[in-house]
């Protein structure tokens, strides 16, 4: 429907030429009501189909992750310890959250657990609602314990399944966002089969089942669908409201999964910034997004116990400032090219002004330092000088957190992904650069012509908006900004790999893209344009299918099995030979398995958003830098620790570079020499003390005084720390 009235605002000669049905015109009235049933039909018709194959694809992806799972790690054989240790790291942190709520006596009493938890940080009670985003643990838990399905279904199974059902949503999220952009069912279906054949770089739910972007991700996509139909022109109110209420309630859920909510929801709010100040976006339906962002943070901060990180966020500091701004400046869209360029680079320059202002306020009076962390690492990341801050260097030597690779692009090239995508994107950043040039600088024309010509300039604006229209625009810019993202942080890929999908399959299934190349190259007729439309997006889709195809096959046939008979046997260790009130202390990684598997009370763990925390963790990891049997014994002390984890994988680690591995950033951090053959900082000192985790080994006075060795196996050593009085 949306085409047809773009190709009406077209000049009368094109209209003639590439809509011969408005002969219609002179049809009996009985043939045109006959030629709209017709139409309603086909409509109905095409609807049904696309509806159908989406669920089927979504539910497709989701039967093939879950399957991925079970091969990888014959999920459905192995022992309980085993599957939870599959569970690593954070993973299995918010995992033992589901499992502490399900063995619970009651709900209230599980909630209560959660509420006064003193098992996750020694000698601290703490709210893991107010700290962690489980709310979905606690949901799914509620949910298992009243439905009638515990003879037929175990927990884990409950918890996995339902994460794999969200990537059912999520592909239809996809699939569903390129329908409304392209106008063919088409694009979806070629959205979806990019995410499934470009598995690898666009999710990895099958290996990390918990992780909050799992959770998190298939909402944001369901927003970004909803908001994709909020800006389509000519909606009905009620539709109109509808799509509000479907934005924050999408908007919502995925504030409520994922502690980085804000810095995503903060780069969507830049792109609706930038679009409305080029008067790309209405401005009406930009300020209700921005409403709908903060009052969603705000629910959220209400659930997590009034969380002060989610007061201090940029994003409700970034958005009240439009909104100030917007209203000192009234007259921002009006006026000649040069005057509204000045008034927009004043209005940039305000908004962030403000934002700065308030977010200084904000957390002056919170106290807020929480996500201090993440600035300086972004700080040190993008070269604004180089620092020894144990967090920020923590993360700037982890993979994830460094530049996209290369090979990234080769393996999207090789489904054409990345061809159609690079393809798609210029030419819908030359129409955007058109259209913003357009938008500044024809108000003043509008302006000064006389009333009856009016009409017809408008007309023809909306017929150069016809290259990039609302939604579009939106998609671009999104895409950019996601793109830079990704760009600079890998583990922000899967953000930007997935809207790349929906992204590249609408501009191959566009009439608007092709329609402008083809004027371009002078071959335009509507037929063409059609042909071009459905063939180019066949073509790829029957190539992705041939080569990928019989690799997908070959994935599924191939069998696996986890093992890890050193964790395992840790494990079962602690279950056996310890107190149930005993407290761990060891990396953070591994402390959150040993939470999940054995109950255990923890001196640390892998969620770094507390400033308290990291602090803790810095001095916990103590026992891999050069410092005496005493310092080490009383700091774990200090934490209530009975016993303390040494793994060989950390104390002699190799996966990581001289200046990057663990025991270089705690002697970098402490003022002493790394290890090892390099450079060093000119004021950097020996230690007076060899490497605890390797001396402690050698059973010297000095050290069994305070530590008695009573578990070891290839990888780890546990020591139990004496009482003294």
């Amino acid at each position: 429907m949306t085409t047809i009235r773009q190709r009406r605002v077209g000049k009368g000669t094109e209209a003639a030429e590439d809509q011969p049905s408005e002969e219609t015109n002179v049809k009996p009235d009985g043939k045109i009501l006959s030629d709209r049933t017709g139409g309603k039909l086909w409509n109905i018709l095409s609807i049904t189909v696309g509806g159908i194959v989406a669920i089927s694809l979504g539910l497709l992806t989701s039967v093939y992750v879950a399957t991925l799972h079970e091969n990888d790690l014959w999920f459905s054989n192995i022992k309980e310890v085993e599957r939870e240790i599959s569970f690593r790291t954070e993973c299995g942190l918010y995992y033992s959250y589901y499992k502490q709520m399900i063995q619970a006596a009651s709900i209230q009493q599980g909630l209560h657990g959660l509420v006064y938890d003193n098992k996750t940080e020694s000698v601290r009670t703490i709210n893991i609602l107010e700290r962690m985003n489980v709310y979905q643990e606690v949901f799914l838990s509620i949910l298992y314990r009243i439905l009638p399905i515990q003879q037929y279904l175990e927990p884990v199974y409950f918890y996995i399944y339902t994460l794999f059902g969200l990537q059912a949503v999520y592909v239809i999220a996809l699939y569903v966002t390129s329908w409304l952009l392209s106008g063919t069912w088409l694009s979806g279906l070629l959205a979806a089969c990019w995410y499934i054949t470009n598995r690898v770089d666009t999710t990895r739910v099958e290996f990390t089942i918990p992780l909050r972007e799992n959770w998190a991700l298939p909402f944001f996509a369901v927003q970004i669908a909803a908001i994709t139909y909020l800006l389509r022109t000519h909606l009905q109110p009620v539709q109109e409201r509808l799509t509000l209420v479907a934005v924050f309630i999408a908007t919502f859920l995925f504030s409520l999964t994922w502690q980085f909510n804000q810095f995503m929801m903060l780069i969507q709010a830049l792109a609706l910034f930038i679009l409305d100040c080029l008067d790309m976006l209405p401005t009406a339906k930009v300020t209700w997004l921005y409403i709908i962002q903060i009052s969603g943070l705000l629910l959220v901060c209400v659930l997590q116990f009034f969380n002060s990180m989610i007061l201090g966020s940029l994003l409700i500091s970034f958005n009240v400032s439009v909104l100030i701004a917007r209203t000192i400046q009234k007259n921002l869209k009006k006026g000649g090219l040069l005057n509204r360029l000045g008034k927009l680079i004043l209005h940039v320059l305000l908004v962030l002004c403000l934002t700065l202002l308030i977010n200084k306020f904000i957390k002056k009076i919170l106290n807020l330092e929480s996500d201090e962390h993440i600035f300086k690492f972004l700080k040190a990341k993008f070269g604004f000088g180089a620092t020894r801050d144990f967090d920020a260097n923590l993360y700037l030597c982890e993979e994830a957190f460094g530049l996209l690779p290369l090979n990234t692009f080769s393996r999207l090239s090789s489904t054409l992904l990345f061809y159609a995508y690079g393809f798609v994107l210029f030419l819908l950043t030359a129409a955007a650069v058109i259209v913003a040039f357009r938008n500044l600088s024809t108000v003043c024309v509008i302006s000064s012509i006389s009333a009856s010509n009016q009409v017809q300039l408008k007309g023809k604006m909306e017929e150069y908006t016809v290259t990039l229209k609302p939604d579009a625009a939106y998609s671009l810019v999104h895409t950019v900004l996601f793109g830079c993202l990704a760009l600079s942080t890998m583990r922000m890929k899967y953000l930007w790999t997935s809207h790349m999908c929906v992204f590249a399959s609408f501009g191959l299934c566009s009439t608007e893209v092709w329609k402008l190349i083809l004027k371009c190259l002078h071959l335009y007729t509507s037929h063409r344009t059609q042909v071009i439309k459905y063939s180019v997006p066949i073509v790829t889709l029957l190539y992705i299918s041939f080569k990928f195809w019989p690799g997908i096959m070959d994935e599924l046939s191939e069998l696996r099995e986890f093992y890890d008979p050193d964790t395992v046997e840790l494990m079962n260790w602690i279950k056996s030979n310890t107190p149930n009130t005993a407290v761990f202390a060891g990396s953070m990684q591994l402390l959150a398995g040993v939470k999940l598997c054995t109950g255990r009370t923890l001196t640390n763990h892998p969620h770094y958003e507390d400033k308290n925390l990291r602090e803790r963790t810095k001095q916990i990891y103590q026992i891999y830098a050069k410092r005496s049997p005493g310092d080490v014994y009383g700091i774990l002390r200090s934490f209530g620790t009975d016993y303390v984890i040494l793994e060989d994988s950390i104390c002699y680690e190799r996966r990581h570079s001289r200046g990057c591995r663990l025991r270089d950033l705690l002697d970098v951090a402490n003022g002493h020499i790394m290890d090892g053959l390099g450079e060093n900082e000119p004021d950097l000192k020996p230690s007076l003390y060899p490497r605890f985790c390797e001396e402690i080994k050698k059973n010297l006075p000095s050290y069994t005084m305070h530590f008695t060795r009573v578990f070891q196996n290839k990888t780890f050593h546990v020591y139990k720390l004496a009482k003294h009085k």
